[in-house]
């Protein structure tokens, strides 16, 4: 296990709305991080997506289950993203299993999230949901 990792999820997991100054902490000036959603280039960017992020989405919280370095400067977070959202799922609770691939010197340089995005968001869509449902059983 590694304690860069390790400490970088107990930091990232101290994150939020009122709390978007620790991002500083975590990654250098020209991060990149890339979800399958989204792709934001720069610190300020990062800053403004979280902002976004944490204005739309509540119980926002990360479990983190795995801390796998592969080599120095390089390595994985296994993890589950918890939130709600007023208009997803009628407003209850989400989980999403995924992965981050992060790259560091001192700080993170670059973060990759790996998660399937239609259980984060399309399926909780209230008639996009059921026509997921309904393709997903159609081709198992």
């Amino acid at each position: 296990m590694s304690e860069y990792l390790k400490r970088f999820a107990q930091r990232f997991c101290e994150v939020d709305a009122a709390h978007l100054d620790l991002l500083a902490e975590l990654y250098s000036e020209d991060i990149q991080f890339r979800d399958p959603l989204h792709h934001v280039q720069g610190l300020p960017a990062l800053r403004q997506y979280f902002a976004q992020l944490y204005a739309n989405i509540h119980d926002l919280r990360f479990e983190f289950h795995a801390y796998d370095q592969v080599q120095e400067g390089l390595g994985y977070l296994r993890w589950t993203l918890h939130y709600r959202h007023p208009r997803l799922n009628a407003g209850k609770p989400v989980a999403v299993r995924g992965c981050s691939c992060l790259m560091w010197d001192d700080k993170v340089r670059v973060h990759h999230d790996y998660f399937d995005a239609g259980a984060l968001l399309y399926e909780h869509v209230p008639v996009m949901g059921r026509m997921i449902s309904w393709l997903k059983g159609r081709l198992a």
